[in-house]
Formats: C-alpha cells, sequence, structure tokens
C-alpha cells in the first residue's frame, strides 16, 4: 500500500494531467486574411510582399524587380497614410477578437468538437500561416479549419493565401493523423447581411428625418482589375450577392449602388469608382449618402483612411456633399461573432470538407499555383 503522501502526489499529477487534457485544444480555426501592418515601419516589407506577389498583382515584366521598385516608391506615401490613422492597422486587434469570441460562442454551443482555438494567419505581414500552422501542430490539434475571412471570394486575395498554405505543406507534410478542411467563402451568410443591415440602420437614424428617406446606399468593395474579371474572377458576382442579401433585410428601403475603391495603377479596373460616384450623385442633386463597406470584416487603411478621409471628409467637403455617413465594418458585432461561429458549426455539421466551387478553377486560369493548389486540397481535405 502507498504511504499517504505518496497517494496525495499521485493525485495531484492524475488531476493535473485531466485538467490538461480537459483544456487541450480538439478544433483549431484559422482565421486567414491579408493582414495589415501594426507599425509605419513594416509598410515597406508589407507592399514588397504585395508587389511580388503574382497571384495577387501580375505585372508585364520582372516581377521581383518591378514590384520591389513599386513598393519601394509608395513606402513614404503609404506610411503617411498609417500614420494619419494612429501609426498601424487594427485588424490583427480585430481578427483575434473576434477569433476570441467566436471560439468562445462555439464551445458552448459545440462542446462535442471543442474545445476550440482560434489562429491568425495573414498573408503579408505576421503572423503568416507558417507561424499558424507550427502552434496548430505543437497544440496536437485534431482538426483544422481553414477560415477564409474575405467572406467574397477572389484569386487575388482569398486565392493568394489559399495557395500560399499549400507552398507551405509541398515543402512539408501536414501533421500526422490531423483533418484539413476548408471554408472558402461565405457571402450569402444570413447573419453576415443582418450585421451590416444592423450597422446601416444605426447611421440612417443619424440622419434628419427630412433627410433620410432620400439617402443613397453606396456599398464600396476593393476592385479588380478588369482582366482578372473576365479571366473568371468570382469576386465580382459574389459581392453583389452579398449587397442583395442585405438590401433584402433592409426590404429595399432605399436608393443603392455597388462601387468599387482602391485601384491602383493604369490599366482598366471594375468600376464605377467610389470616389466617381460620389462626385457624379452631387451633379445629380443628390447630396445625402450612406458609405458602406460591404467586403471587409474589420477596420484597416481602406475603410479608415480611404473611405473615412480620403472620401467621406475631404472629397464630401470638396464636392459639397451635404451629408455622408460611413457604416462600421463587422469587427466584434455579435451577429457578426454569431455569424462566424454558425459558419464553422455549419461546415463540420455538413462534413463537405472542401466545396466544389473551390476546386474548380475559373474558365481562363493560367496559373500553376492554382493548377497544384486546388489538387493538393482535394487530395488532403477530409473529415
Amino acid at each position: 500500500m502507498l504511504p499517504r503522501r505518496s497517494i496525495v502526489s499521485l493525485g495531484h499529477v492524475i488531476s493535473k494531467k485531466l485538467s490538461t487534457n480537459a483544456t487541450k485544444p480538439k478544433t483549431g480555426v484559422i482565421m486567414v486574411n491579408m493582414g495589415g501592418p501594426e507599425r509605419v515601419d513594416q509598410v515597406h516589407d508589407y507592399l514588397h510582399k504585395i508587389m511580388t506577389d503574382r497571384d495577387m498583382i501580375q505585372l508585364p515584366i520582372a516581377q521581383d524587380r518591378l514590384g520591389a521598385w513599386i513598393a519601394k516608391r509608395r513606402t513614404p506615401e503609404v506610411q503617411k497614410k498609417y500614420a494619419e490613422i494612429g501609426g498601424g492597422s487594427p485588424i490583427l486587434k480585430w481578427t483575434k477578437l473576434q477569433g476570441k469570441l467566436m471560439c468562445e460562442m462555439l464551445d458552448n454551443q459545440s462542446p462535442e468538437t471543442g474545445p476550440h482555438k482560434p489562429y491568425v494567419a495573414f498573408r503579408y505581414v505576421e503572423p503568416f500561416a507558417q507561424d499558424a500552422f507550427a502552434e496548430v501542430e505543437k497544440d496536437g490539434i485534431e482538426h483544422a479549419i481553414i477560415f477564409s475571412q474575405y467572406p467574397q471570394y477572389s484569386c487575388a486575395t482569398s486565392g493568394s493565401s489559399f495557395n500560399e498554405i499549400y507552398r507551405l505543406f509541398k515543402r512539408r507534410a501536414p501533421p500526422n493523423g490531423m483533418k484539413l478542411t476548408v471554408i472558402d467563402r461565405w457571402p450569402t451568410h444570413p447573419l453576415l447581411a443582418k450585421c451590416f443591415a444592423d450597422n446601416i440602420r444605426k447611421e440612417l437614424e443619424q440622419i434628419p428625418e427630412n433627410k433620410r428617406r432620400d439617402a443613397i446606399i453606396l456599398f464600396s468593395a476593393h476592385s479588380l482589375p478588369l482582366k482578372a474579371v473576365n479571366r473568371g474572377d468570382a469576386y465580382p458576382s459574389e459581392v453583389g450577392a452579398t449587397v442583395h442579401q442585405v438590401m433584402q433585410e433592409l426590404n429595399f428601403s432605399h436608393p443603392y449602388q455597388l462601387v468599387w475603391q482602391s485601384k491602383v495603377g493604369p490599366l482598366p479596373w471594375l468600376g464605377p469608382m467610389t470616389d466617381e460616384a460620389i462626385k457624379g450623385y452631387v451633379k445629380q442633386g443628390k447630396k445625402t449618402m450612406i458609405v458602406v463597406p460591404i467586403a471587409f470584416v474589420n477596420e484597416h487603411i481602406e475603410t479608415l483612411h480611404e473611405l473615412d478621409i480620403e472620401y467621406c471628409k475631404d472629397l464630401a467637403k470638396e464636392v459639397g456633399v451635404e451629408i455622408i455617413r460611413r457604416v462600421s465594418a463587422p469587427n466584434d458585432h455579435p451577429l457578426f461573432i454569431q455569424a462566424l461561429a454558425d459558419i464553422v458549426k455549419s461546415h463540420i455539421k455538413n462534413k463537405v470538407p472542401v466545396s466544389a466551387k473551390f476546386l474548380n478553377r475559373c474558365p481562363h486560369c493560367t496559373n500553376a499555383n492554382c493548377i497544384n493548389s486546388k489538387k493538393w486540397y482535394s487530395e488532403v481535405c477530409s473529415f
């Protein structure tokens, strides 16, 4: 018979082991996004990674050298913009908070697949995919869900992030025994639409009643080069689907228009551009507007600077807009957190490891990364 002290000590070890097992994460949710520099001194590296990524931008010649030159040339201007919004992007802060709240909700709603743990995998700034998956492997996750934080799929954003994860595991095998599945898009999720609609209503309520009915809702999304649209990129149609879903929630109560922002370079891009649309409506005598960042799930440079400062402040004053209000990104809105949790829960319940749409390439795709990447996901993803 063991002495009492040994029994107490053994009991402590067993208790500690059971406690560790109880808190060990079982399902990992890898939240994939472009990311943004938290500090001004990270801007150059961030731009360099974007401009030399052929999945994101296809420069006509010498992508590495020309992309590096463009990044260096644009750095001071972009650094100034980040300084004007507080010195850096809040996208990591928001993504971490969204992941924490989502996993807390999943632990309550789906304890059989928990504990759940969020991981962040940014494309152009830390934490990168390799950082996220190193942590996933260290935690011994049983089921890793790659969850795109771009609601609408584009080859330039979602596609580049998924291709980067493929390249990571091309160099080394995924952890043994870990299931890998993919959530690649969710443009028409009902709770996403309800979240946007709720935020729009809040801004409409701030407009005087005699002006409110005539307010035009401008849904603004990052544009794409027309050559990408003509190649077959699904992004424009999926953004349009989100807009329609949101307006259904609002009972089509106001005039609305889908517009596009953030054009870079001389090539033709998808329009009308947000700034040109604002000018055009003012010329028509329509001077009350609501601007909605419909393709962004958290605040960053394109909402805080381009929309807030360049358009809603400077441009609006210049062209004579009377009232213009910008709707918040979903951020930590309770309906948005519910949407994230429901998307993950439904994905697990439906047991479709990777969607047929994701595995299908654009009709005019010539990108070898996509060919190899989609083949890899079709082979490794399973429940």
